[in-house]
């Protein structure tokens, strides 16, 4: 077979070409490749990374999926296999995915602290948010709190229905229960609330004292535990408590209930927190899938590469075509044409730019 009539794999939409009916060819770390179109050959020159990643052996699971291909014009048009546009009769292209970027975390309200996990901020406390925002993803850190808050929710009720009775007049359940029984009903209701739903603020107000940057943690994790931690040496030791403590009628006080309820409270003020900062993370996303993944590069022979935009550099020229997006800041060298200022001024119709 004559060389020049060898099929070859064109690397970024898959068709078969041969070096005949080419349209150009590139050799990468001592490879031929093989292009049906200049656009195809341009965007490989441009990034050849994850066209190789996809076209490698290595890359395919052997149970991987049919590819999914799509038109770079239509992006809505999307079949399993290559093939044309049924808009514009473009080659349809692979979907390459690209791979993941390492997430980093930082705190909302302290900038300069950076972490590779997720976690509470060592300065305020406050739950660390990943630096980008990447598509519908769950916070765990609502899913866990959401959990600990509708737990002790279902705990604290019943507490508060023993101190509620307390004011009643006869004391209704006391005389039903017994007071003993009263104390260690409340005691197996707490614990759970406040070891377990409080766990989080115990680890940051010990994480704020260990770096001398006390915060709110600190007050709760401080009362919440002593309260706790006092009532339970009045239910175990009575004996151990000085006299002074006690009332007029001889009893000992103890503070389940008021330890169960703040725990409650600040888990119900982290949950409308962390789901008022997603809601403001979603409409930063949706902002950010405005702007344009990708520019339209004039080399300096004249020919236009569409390149992504972390490859632009400053001085670079771009041509806007009309009715798109301006891609990044920049001065109109030459031409007019309508540009779209959505993301800016939210002006849904394109206005018109000249030099």
């Amino acid at each position: 077979m004559n060389p020049s009539q060898a099929l070859h794999h064109d690397p970024v939409c898959g068709m078969e070409v041969t070096e005949a009916n080419a349209a150009g060819s590139v050799v990468h770390d001592g490879r031929a490749y093989y292009f049906c179109s200049a656009q195809c050959l341009g965007k490989f020159k441009g990034n050849p990374g994850p066209y190789l990643a996809a076209a490698s052996p290595a890359s395919i699971s052997p149970v991987a999926p049919v590819a999914e291909y799509t038109c770079p014009m239509h992006p809505e048009v999307r079949q399993s296999g290559p093939g044309s546009c049924p808009k514009c009769g473009m080659a349809l292209e692979p979907v390459v995915a690209l791979p993941a970027a390492r997430i980093e975390y930082t705190c909302p309200m302290h900038p300069e602290i950076v972490r590779l996990e997720p976690g509470p901020c060592p300065i305020c406390g406050m739950a660390l948010e990943p630096r980008e925002v990447t598509g519908a993803e769950v916070n765990p850190e609502l899913v866990s709190m959401s959990r600990r808050l509708w737990a002790s929710l279902a705990l604290t009720a019943p507490i508060l229905a023993f101190m509620i009775s307390e004011v009643v007049p006869g004391r209704p359940l006391q005389h039903l229960l017994g007071p003993d029984p009263v104390l260690w009903v409340q005691f197996l209701l707490a614990t759970p609330v406040v070891v377990w739903g409080g766990w989080p603020f115990f680890e940051r107000g010990w994480l704020s004292v260990r770096n001398r940057s006390l915060n709110m943690f600190t007050l709760i994790a401080l009362g919440t535990g002593a309260a706790y931690l006092y009532s339970v040496v009045v239910l175990l030791f009575p004996s151990s408590i000085p006299p002074s403590f006690r009332t007029h009628a001889g009893e000992l006080a103890v503070y389940f209930e008021p330890a169960a309820v703040i725990v409650t409270l600040v888990l119900l003020g982290q949950v409308l927190e962390l789901r008022a900062r997603s809601q403001t993370s979603s409409a930063i996303k949706s902002l950010l899938g405005l702007a344009p993944k990708t520019a339209l590069l004039i080399r300096t022979d004249g020919s236009e590469d569409e390149v992504q935009l972390d490859r632009v550099q400053v001085g670079d020229r771009l041509r806007v075509r009309p009715g798109e997006k301006v891609p990044t800041d920049g001065v109109v060298l030459e031409g007019s044409s309508a540009v779209d200022e959505s993301m800016i001024t939210g002006e849904p119709i394109p206005v018109e730019k000249t030099a």
